[in-house]
């Protein structure tokens, strides 16, 4: 399947409805769902997507071969894919070497770029997570407690499956929307490393949409921009401290840059990046 998949119309019909402005788009922006892109608009898209097929291949095939250099993960029968929002301007992750260090980098435009693996099997319980990140500016004015300004330059994002049993009635009904969008539930839950503008380091803060959606911010402020940041993260200690529960197995892990509610232009990194599973795969 190609990074950037064919029209999706019922999709595209679903992203231009009220219902839209909710959770749904919310978890569809964060690639949770669905194996396949919903297309954009030529419009929508970033330059960077512009150019000929066999400029296009050639980006393909460079991130591929990035990812598998720079991605330790749990084994999955699916690779590391684009996702393209409807509507939101994609800018493409590009193999870079900062200094001799290898990376992936975003340069973000009031856009959302998503780069994300779904587990097929699941990662029965992720153990040790050790990722790096720089930037060179914050978002304008964002605030990851406010759902229009809620933009971070640098995320890692980590859906869960769980007991849907215990979801509110809303949550069930958004699911079902996705099932028949995409062919897929929403995770029971998604946890998310930010950079935050303001927010102390070791804030929780969960989405305004719905507390199936909570942020750990690792890091804060203006002070290290510029600088690589490296992080090594208990997953199961930080969901339990997230969400007081106990995490179930890990359906997706993602890269996401986004700048589009506070319409702010910044650069990011991001670099080698590995997952543990503490357990057997299926």
């Amino acid at each position: 399947m190609s990074f950037l998949s064919h029209p999706v119309k019922v999709a595209a019909a679903f992203f231009t409805s009220p219902l839209s402005k909710g959770f749904a788009v919310v978890a569809l922006a964060l690639g949770l769902v669905g194996c396949a892109a919903p297309a954009v608009e030529h419009g929508d898209v970033g330059e960077d997507l512009a150019g000929t097929e066999a400029a296009v291949t050639a980006r393909e095939t460079a991130l591929s071969g990035a990812t598998a250099k720079l991605f330790a993960t749990p084994p999955s029968t699916l690779p590391w894919q684009p996702f393209v929002l409807p509507g939101k301007r994609y800018v493409v992750f590009e193999p870079v070497a900062v200094l001799a260090r290898p990376s992936l980098r975003v340069k973000a435009d009031n856009s959302v770029s998503i780069l994300r693996r779904r587990f097929e099997p699941t990662v029965l319980a992720p153990g040790r997570l050790a990722f790096s990140w720089k930037v060179d500016a914050l978002p304008l004015a964002a605030d990851l407690a406010a759902a229009d300004a809620a933009d971070s330059p640098v995320r890692i994002v980590l859906g869960f499956e769980g007991d849907r049993s215990r979801w509110t009635p809303k949550m069930h009904r958004l699911s079902e929307m996705s099932r028949l969008l995409t062919g897929e539930e929403l995770p029971y839950a998604t946890l998310i490393y930010v950079w935050g503008n303001k927010e102390a380091p070791g804030t929780v803060v969960v989405n305004p949409r719905t507390d199936r959606i909570r942020k750990l911010v690792l890091d804060s402020g203006t002070s290290q921009l510029g600088l690589w940041r490296d992080h090594v993260r208990d997953v199961q200690a930080d969901f339990r401290q997230a969400f007081g529960e106990e995490p179930g197995p890990l359906r997706v892990v993602a890269l996401m840059t986004d700048t589009d509610n506070t319409r702010s232009a910044l650069t990011a990194w991001y670099g080698a990046l590995t997952l543990e599973n503490a357990a057997p795969a299926r």
